[in-house]
């Protein structure tokens, strides 16, 4: 579907030899034609009202000056064709035509279009024919209903070779069309204003934190980078890993002890204590007199970073030790790992051959010292049982010679069983008299004896009794040292007891001390590396670009926070 173009009404006003033309010099519209509304865009009327005075006299002249707002709405006349079909280029035959100033002005404006140096409207006419452009068609006619925004404002200079279109009505009495925009275009060019700021300055902040990250982040990763890819010595690390260990408790006590003594933990403060040796400063001087430590790092071949200085001090080469020889304890394991690094991959195998010895000796010396005290103290404690059985049984023996007896118990054992058996034999002698007393003529010679040998017998005893009771009487009695003796005796017998047991618990301090005794085995020895295992090129650079990033992001932020604190 097409829809019809529409002319703008020009409203100019009558001119003095407008107004002397004959009616009949234009055609006349009907009415109709002449009240209906016409719609045409702003840039015409501009256009036709910013013509200058000289333009609208000359339109006067040729005809096309004098119309009045009815013309406007005038249909456009088809031009005279000449013999051939085609419109006439006589400048002569097109003021015959009777073309109106609408027209005249169309043409001129086309001609301005296609920058044809057109000296008049029918000029125009003549040049836009020639050159095969028929002004009058609709599709031509179309080309000149422009944005407001295209339009060629007034007063603005002319192209090059452009002759300024004839204006119908003077300047001074024309009111010219405001140069204001509307609010919506006044809006719209705003908003356009503010996205060129905003995509400016975006711009320009993309810009700056590329310059940053480039300074702050990729420039230190670069010259990190080359540092790792094109400086650094390479270095041969030498890995060992070795346990420390006890002996077999085969025979050990029972309880919680003999369950956790064949464990790693029974071990593990004896493994800590030996990485902590590793790790100290007096195994890094014992390797240094040894094998030359700081000899071998202060060779002129090693990058200046890892290099130590003609004639460190201890600080400095313990500062090289411990970044080059890093040892860990495997607590779940009891496995102490080690890897020891150096420039010459003989050399950090060496190093840590030498290490794994100190090791061993300072395991030996640590087990040593705890097998030494145990032991002595037990072997103490039996030296006193010794000396105490010793005293007590040289205090027996002289209480056994205080006395004119060796035994004064046995002495009194003895006394007791005579007067025993000499009763014995007197009641016997009582009973044999008894029964010859029985007899009625008993024989007297029998009888004599029977008595003689009772009184025998109770003299006898009464001697015994009478012994035995100067032998229980004074200080140096038999009973008296008979009871210093048994207490004597008690103590000596107290004393072997003690000294048995002294004996018994150096035979078990002994065993316990050999039972603990540590020993270091070493599980993976240590082997020359053939590549370099230090540095890691690719890792170390990206763990420098990571650290500068958050550098970088962590001082931003804390900017970012002050500068809005303070505008705050």
């Amino acid at each position: 579907m097409t829809t019809k173009p529409k002319a703008k009404k020009f409203r100019v006003r009558r001119s003095g030899g407008a107004a002397a033309q004959p009616a009949a010099a234009r055609p006349v519209p009907p009415p109709s034609a002449v009240d209906a509304p016409q719609a045409a865009p702003p840039v015409a009327s501009a256009a036709a009202a910013g013509k200058t005075g000289a333009g609208a006299t000359h339109a006067g002249a040729s005809g096309g000056a004098g119309t009045s707002p009815a013309d406007e709405a005038i249909s456009i006349k088809e031009p005279s064709k000449a013999k051939n079909g085609k419109p006439s280029t006589d400048l002569d035959e097109i003021r015959k035509e009777g073309l109106t100033g609408r027209q005249l002005r169309l043409a001129r404006r086309i001609a301005q279009k296609n920058n044809l140096p057109a000296t008049s409207d029918f000029d125009a006419v003549r040049q836009l024919r020639l050159k095969g452009i028929d002004p009058f068609q609709r599709a031509n006619m179309l080309e000149l209903v422009v944005q407001p925004n295209t339009a060629h404002p007034a007063g603005a200079p002319q192209a090059p070779g452009s002759v300024q279109l004839p204006q119908t009505v003077p300047s001074d009495k024309v009111s010219l069309p405001a140069t204001e925009l509307s609010p919506t275009e006044r809006r719209n060019r705003e908003i356009q204003q503010i996205q060129r700021d905003i995509a400016r300055r975006r711009r320009r902040k993309l810009l700056l934190l590329g310059a940053r990250l480039a300074f702050f982040v990729m420039l230190p990763t670069a010259l990190t980078g080359y540092y790792f890819y094109g400086v650094a010595t390479p270095m041969y690390a030498a890995k060992s890993e070795f346990l420390v260990l006890k002996a077999d408790s085969a025979g050990s006590g029972g309880g919680l002890g003999g369950l956790l003594s064949g464990t790693q933990f029974a071990t593990s403060q004896d493994s800590i204590a030996v990485q902590s040796y590793l790790q100290s400063k007096e195994a890094m001087l014992r390797l240094d007199r040894e094998v030359g430590f700081k000899s071998h790092f202060t060779q002129e071949w090693i990058d200046p970073i890892q290099r130590l200085e003609d004639n460190p001090t201890n600080e400095e080469a313990y500062k090289t030790y411990s970044r080059n020889v890093k040892i860990g304890y495997d607590p779940t394991e009891g496995v102490v790992r080690m890897e020891v690094t150096a420039a010459d991959p003989q050399v950090s195998a060496e190093f840590s051959q030498k290490l794994i010895s100190y090791a061993q000796e300072k395991v030996n010396q640590l087990s040593v010292q705890k097998r030494s005290d145990q032991v002595g103290d037990a072997e103490t404690a039996l030296e006193m049982a010794e000396g105490k059985r010793r005293n007590a049984q040289e205090r027996l023996v002289k209480l056994q010679q205080r006395g004119t007896v060796l035994d004064p118990e046995g002495v009194i054992m003895s006394l007791r069983s005579q007067i025993s058996t000499f009763e014995l034999q007197r009641q016997e002698k009582e009973l044999e008299l008894a029964a010859l007393l029985d007899n009625a003529r008993p024989n007297q010679a029998k009888v004599d004896g029977a008595r003689a040998d009772i009184a025998r017998l109770n003299s006898l005893i009464q001697r015994l009794n009478d012994r035995m009771i100067d032998a229980s009487a004074g200080e140096n009695s038999l009973a008296s040292l008979t009871v210093q003796i048994q207490m004597a005796q008690a103590d000596l017998a107290t004393r072997d007891m003690m000294l048995q047991s002294a004996l018994q618990q150096v035979e078990q301090t002994r065993m316990e001390a050999n039972r603990q005794v540590r020993y270091l085995t070493t599980a993976v020895e240590p082997v020359p590396s053939e590549e370099a295992s230090y540095p890691r090129r690719f890792e170390n650079t990206i763990l420098a670009f990571l650290i500068f990033s958050g550098i970088y992001l962590m001082c931003s932020l804390t900017a970012s926070i002050l500068r809005e604190q303070v505008s705050s």
